[in-house]
């Protein structure tokens, strides 16, 4: 089963449920917005890659936290408090496909992960 994180209204999130409908992929949306996100959740994505990639650092909501949250985000407590709070602050969408954790859309990798050729 394909489990898919992430917000409805979010440009990346929306490609990549398109491609995932397109292709015939079953799967499940867990919306941030609406059932918010686990700190368990969190750190097992951490583990799975690292919290350079599940912390979206290029995102309006990082750039709005305040200088002193910002530094907090360089703890992985503290940032995962942070990501819980303000959703915004996780690299979107998550995916996770047969084991592998995927963040953001890039097709290849949704292909790789689900063994299409």
């Amino acid at each position: 089963m394909v489990k898919v994180y992430g917000i409805p209204n979010c440009d990346t999130v929306k490609k990549a449920l398109s491609w995932l409908k397109e292709n015939k992929v079953i799967f499940e949306f867990h919306d941030f917005k609406k059932e918010g996100i686990s700190t368990a959740k969190i750190k097992e994505w951490i583990e799975a890659s690292s919290l350079k990639k599940v912390l979206n650092k290029k995102s309006t909501a990082f750039r709005n936290l305040s200088s002193d949250d910002q530094q907090k985000t360089l703890v992985k407590s503290a940032a995962i408090k942070l990501m819980q709070a303000h959703t915004n602050l996780i690299k979107r969408p998550v995916a996770e496909i047969a084991g592998i954790v995927l963040h953001g859309f890039n097709e290849s990798e949704f292909i790789n992960a689900l063994g299409k050729k």
